[in-house]
């Protein structure tokens, strides 16, 4: 959860009186992180002051989430929490954007009547007007709701909420998969990627901005291209890309199947893109990627792991993976655990299956016990802390670049970096302590020794100037 600071951002010069004060509160995914950004920087275009504490405002956004149980609960919790303030006279309106809004409107609006303005994932363009008719007292329509567009909507002039030196860069919207256990194309729409041309001007002015480092997200990153150009064309942007001012250049969300061979060289002859692939897999066992509509085989996925290592040298490879999917026997779980301890795959996130509303698995009837679920997600982690905790216990001693992002709290010249293995918000930190005469700061790059590891983290001793 992201609650917007204000900051350098706002507007220089600016000494006109608000049209409003607001507070805005963050859920979710990256994706749903450029939202916020994109509705955030229309706020301030329109001449709306943002603040950090919503008691006082004028009314609270809260950008949710509606992917699985636990993140709808988090967007529930939060939604309470800022109408209890409402109800307090702490705040004046609660406006409810994104995925939950639109996934559950009807239900929102039922059970949370005293929610001021539901604006779902396409109406983030009206939200300006949306704040503008609750300032003026004019309560007409609660709800704003857009069709998906054919073309996804524009990213840039966002008010980032990231730190300076990195970025998010939505290349595409929507989902054209049908993964049984996926509610995601009824929130956000089939897939449409943005135009190539789009994209770069994006970069662009991130770069411009102080950004270091770009973090390619979509819901599909390797679908990218087909709807405009009639194949997969990820390789082609990226090339592109890599004439943007930037060092580094992360790869999130890469789905197996439209992987090639150009792609990988790509990625492997480039001095920006780094060798860190997301790859959500979501099993290995072949009947359940045939009831989770996943479209590949085991053999397939065992074929491309090999040739992923083969290709990029020094790769870290992340994956997500479900337990408790429908229908999985425990020597299905057990074919999963032995997948795991094989691969011994730098990052991973396990998830236990989520049982969402109107997909295909809802309905199958062989469901596992939510507690077993559960028990599944964590003897996967077991095993991967244990792998985790031998990868980086080998780094130590070795030398690797750390892009630094923010100073820890109380400890002077002790900051929080990360690796090119690390992406931000999912895998681990890096300890940095600076050495005499050479501050670090955030956004900077130094060369650091690895002396120690603890569980997920690093710990390192700057060795250079940093730049």
């Amino acid at each position: 959860m992201t609650r917007q600071q204000p900051g350098d951002t706002q507007p220089n010069g600016t000494t006109r009186e608000p049209k409003g004060r607001y507070a805005f509160i963050s859920l979710g995914c990256p994706k749903n992180l450029v939202d916020s950004e994109r509705m955030l920087g229309l706020f301030q275009l329109d001449g709306y002051q943002l603040v950090a504490d919503p008691e006082g405002t004028d009314f609270v956004v809260v950008n949710t989430c509606g992917f699985i149980d636990q993140a709808r609960a988090e967007s529930y919790a939060v939604i309470d929490e800022m109408l209890q303030l409402k109800r307090a006279g702490k705040t004046r309106g609660v406006i409810v954007a994104g995925c939950l809004a639109e996934r559950q409107k009807n239900v929102l609006l039922a059970q949370r009547p005293d929610i001021d303005v539901l604006v779902g994932v396409f109406g983030r363009e009206q939200i300006t007007a949306v704040a503008n008719r609750l300032i003026g007292q004019l309560a007409e329509q609660r709800a704003v709701f857009c069709p998906a567009p054919v073309r996804p909507l524009p990213d840039r002039d966002r008010l980032r909420i990231t730190p300076r030196h990195f970025a998010y860069l939505k290349i595409s919207e929507g989902c054209d998969r049908l993964c049984s256990f996926c509610a995601i194309p009824q929130m956000r729409g089939k897939h449409a990627s943005k135009p190539l041309e789009d994209i770069l001007e994006e970069a662009q002015q991130l770069a411009g901005s102080g950004v270091r480092e770009l973090i390619i997200v979509a819901q599909d990153t390797t679908y990218y291209g087909i709807d405009l150009y009639g194949q997969p064309s990820l390789n082609r942007l990226l090339k592109t890309l890599e004439t943007v001012d930037v060092d580094w250049i992360r790869l999130m969300y890469l789905y197996p199947l439209h992987i090639d061979q150009s792609l990988l060289e790509t990625i492997a002859g480039s001095s920006r893109i780094l060798p860190y692939i997301d790859l959500p897999l979501q099993h290995i066992n072949d009947r359940l990627l045939r009831r989770m509509a996943r479209r590949v085989t085991r053999a397939e996925t065992l074929t491309l792991l090999e040739r992923l290592r083969r290709t990029i040298p020094g790769l870290t490879l992340r994956t997500t993976l479900i337990t408790g999917f429908p229908g999985e026997t425990p020597e299905a779980h057990g074919e999963l655990c032995e997948f795991v301890r094989q691969q011994q795959f730098e990052r991973l996130g396990v998830f236990p299956y989520s049982l969402e509303a109107n997909t295909p698995s809802a309905s199958f009837d062989d469901q596992v016990p939510a507690t077993l679920r559960q028990a599944r997600r964590d003897e996967l982690m077991e095993i991967q802390q244990q792998i985790v905790i031998q990868h980086n216990q080998a780094l130590v001693g070795q030398t690797r670049t750390v892009l630094v992002d923010r100073p820890v709290p109380d400890e002077h010249g002790v900051w929080i970096g990360r690796t090119a293995a690390d992406a931000p918000d999912i895998d681990g930190l890096v300890f940095v302590t600076e050495t005499p005469g050479c501050p670090l700061q955030a956004g900077a790059f130094v060369q650091c020794e690895i002396v120690a590891s603890q569980h997920y983290d690093l710990i390192a001793v700057a060795t250079g100037k940093p730049w």
